[in-house]
């Protein structure tokens, strides 16, 4: 199949399919006679599992970790088990930052009277720290 087929049969697009072989996420894909990328059953399970593991916030290095585990029979689930809780517990500490900014503008809102008044709590506080 070509790369829109594989991207459509995936559910990643072109742009990442390419993006994935030059950084070496993916082989390169063999190329027909016509010089069009040939990709099979087995390319687009990998695309697939790719896209599942930054559907669930990997980044791509540790991608390339997951990838290079799937693909050894003689990994340790020790080894993927630490990946996954790294990344939750990463997740989790960007979860209360998120939460932390949330709350920060929730503040600042309720302290602006949001009239025809020039004089703004919010841009006060932006500005602190630009001076």
């Amino acid at each position: 199949m070509n790369i829109g087929q594989a991207a459509k049969a995936s559910g990643v697009s072109q742009r990442m399919i390419r993006h994935y072989e030059a950084i070496g996420l993916i082989p390169k894909a063999a190329r027909r006679d016509s010089g069009y990328r040939d990709y099979g059953d087995r390319e687009v399970h990998m695309l697939r599992f790719i896209r599942r593991a930054r559907d669930l916030g990997f980044p791509i290095p540790e991608i390339a970790q997951l990838v290079a585990l799937w693909q050894d029979g003689d990994r340790s689930s020790g080894e993927v088990k630490a990946l996954a809780l790294a990344r939750a517990r990463e997740m989790e500490r960007k979860e209360r930052e998120l939460r932390t900014m949330r709350k920060s503008l929730e503040d600042l809102a309720r302290r602006c009277a949001g009239g025809n008044r020039p004089d703004c709590p919010i841009l006060d506080d932006l500005a602190i720290g630009t001076a």
